[in-house]
Order: C-alpha cells, then structure tokens, then sequence
C-alpha cells in the first residue's frame, strides 16, 4: 500500500503498521531531506511518506491526536522542537545508537527530540565593502555606524527569534530591547524575503551586512543563477561579547502515535550514521552532530569559530519572551 502526499497531508484516521513504510511530517523545505530519504529507503527498502507542514505542526499533532499517520516530526529551531514536545505530542526514545551518535547538548535530556545538524546564525558582509574584522560581535549590528547599511528577514523568523532569545539569555531584557531598536534603526530596508534574499541585496547593493544562517551561502554557491550573488558576500562568524556564535539544529522527534515505530526508530538512527551525516554535510552544507563526521570542504573553507555555549534548552524557554520583544520594538514596521 502506497500513500500520496496529498493524501497523507489530509489523513485523519489512523493507518495500519506497515512493515515497509513510515510517514514524516516534516518543516523541512523537500528538496533538503529528499537526498536522505533516497538514500534511506536504497539501503532498507522502507518508503518514507513526507508531508511538509509549513505551519500549525504542533496544533495539527495535538488535533488528530492517536489517529494521527506521523511516525517522525523533522524540523528546523530548537524552539520548534522544543514546542511539539511541549504539546505532548511526542515520545521519548532510548537508543544506544542516537546516544552514542549524537553529543548530549543536542539533544533532549528526556530523548524527546535529537538534533541532526547544526547551523549558525551568522553575519553576510559585502566583499567589496566590508572589509575583515568590522563586525566582530552581534552587539555590533547595532552601532549607529551601520546605519542604512543592515538587511535582514522579517524578526518574527523563527532564526531570527532564536537569536533573540539567546541575546536576552546573556544581556536581560532592556539591554535586547536596546540592540533590537538599534539593528532597526540600522535598517536599510524593511525586513523581508528570506536569508538567500538577503545576499542578493548586499550583491545589488542595498546594504552592505545582513544576517542569515551559514548554509544558505553553500546553496547558492551550488546554484548557477545565485552563484554570483553569493560570490559577492564573506561569511563572518560574530560572537555574543564575552561568549560564541549562536548556533541552532535541525532535528527529530517521535510522534505519540506513531503507527511504525519499529521502521521510524531505524529512520532516527540512519539519520545520525555516518553516511546520512556526510549527505547533510555535502548535499545541505550543514554541521554534522556526528564528531567524527568531517565538514564539508566549502563549509570548512569558511573558518573556525567557538560556539555560544549557552544550552539550547535555555535559548528555546525565552522564546516567548524574545517574540514579544520584537513584537513590541514594531521590529518589522
């Protein structure tokens, strides 16, 4: 038996276990996961159903409830992460082999969710008009030198939420409400697009810094028509002052319902082999998680950096307050 993607976005009663099959919801733009997924099923035979589900991921798990035909949740910020978990719409999961696979401080300390990869969130600057070391720390976005001269996507991203909260966890909420009214006033044009917009700015000349995560660069540079875009912009690994580069994951959870657990539990642990970890690091130019997995050439040609070692978990409780922050900043108007 094989279901479509349609029909398995619009499932509401629950599906038998089948022995070849399992089925993903996932926040994961298709084409990122699908090299995995290829992959995954040439090595074991199991067919992975992946419904993207751009919004209301938890809101729908908590809806269908026991009848619900995801086995996995795959997806981006560890506030999304932590979310769904929140909204007791996941299992915990003992495995030796995500444990030994993946360190402890990324992933839960329940086994709810497992991080997959990583990826920073760090500053694009203008080859041509930024030169090395002007932007050193995120405080520095907002220094009234770079007035008119900073693009960013809208703050309420859930990238950019993220380093918010991760700024009020190390600076307390006046000293981020302050740096939000700074990058603001900074602003060379009202936030929009996505990260790979925010390149094309900076290469069309409308700001000269933006801020983004690091592995929209290696996909660009793998696209014949943004290739010059993201040739025109150096990547800059900024650090909280007196901390690291704020990093964030990718990851995976376990549905309560989940119909396959058997085979979806095989899905987790591919994902942190040897061989998934290699397809994220050269196919998505993401981190591994995995140590032993190397970086992909073009990402280690970008640098070295210390991470922020603030603990994820910690990040993700002050989203709540780090939304309503920017909500209250009017960062977007």
């Amino acid at each position: 038996m094989r279901f479509s993607l349609l029909a398995l976005a619009c499932a509401t009663t629950a599906l038998p276990a089948l022995a070849d099959e399992i089925n993903v919801y996932s926040h994961r733009q298709p084409e990122l996961i699908q090299p995995l997924v290829d992959a995954f099923t040439a090595e074991t035979g199991i067919t992975v159903n992946v419904a993207f589900v751009d919004k209301g991921m938890a809101e729908r798990l908590v809806a269908e409830g026991a009848r619900s035909p995801a086995d996995l949740v795959l997806t981006v910020d560890i506030a999304r992460l932590q979310q769904i978990v929140d909204a007791g719409v996941t299992q915990p999961v003992q495995s030796d082999v995500l444990e030994a696979n993946i360190p402890a401080d990324l992933r839960d300390a329940e086994d709810h969710w497992f991080g997959l990869t990583s990826r920073a969130r760090i500053v694009y600057a203008s080859v041509d008009r930024v030169a090395e070391g002007e932007v050193t720390t995120y405080e520095d976005l907002a220094d009234p030198k770079w007035k008119g001269r900073v693009c960013i996507r809208s703050g309420t991203n859930d990238y950019n939420v993220a380093l918010t909260a991760a700024m009020l966890a190390h600076h307390g909420v006046e000293e981020t409400r302050a740096w939000l009214e700074g990058v603001k006033a900074n602003l060379a044009r009202k936030p929009e697009g996505g990260d790979r917009d925010q390149v094309k700015a900076i290469a069309a000349g409308q700001c000269d810094i933006a801020v983004g995560n690091t592995y929209y660069i290696g996909q660009m540079l793998n696209d014949p028509e943004q290739k010059e875009a993201a040739e025109a912009v150096r990547i800059l690994f900024p650090i909280f002052e007196g901390a690291g580069t704020h990093l964030n994951v990718s990851g995976v959870a376990m549905t309560k319902a989940a119909p396959n657990r058997e085979n979806a539990l095989k899905f987790m642990e591919w994902l942190s082999s040897d061989e998934a970890q290699r397809i994220y690091a050269e196919t998505n130019h993401e981190f591994p998680v995995k140590p032993e997995v190397a970086k992909s050439a073009l990402v280690a040609s970008w640098g070295t950096f210390t991470p922020d070692p603030m603990p994820l978990t910690d990040v993700a409780k002050l989203r709540p307050d780090a939304l309503k922050l920017i909500e209250e900043v009017n960062f977007d108007g």
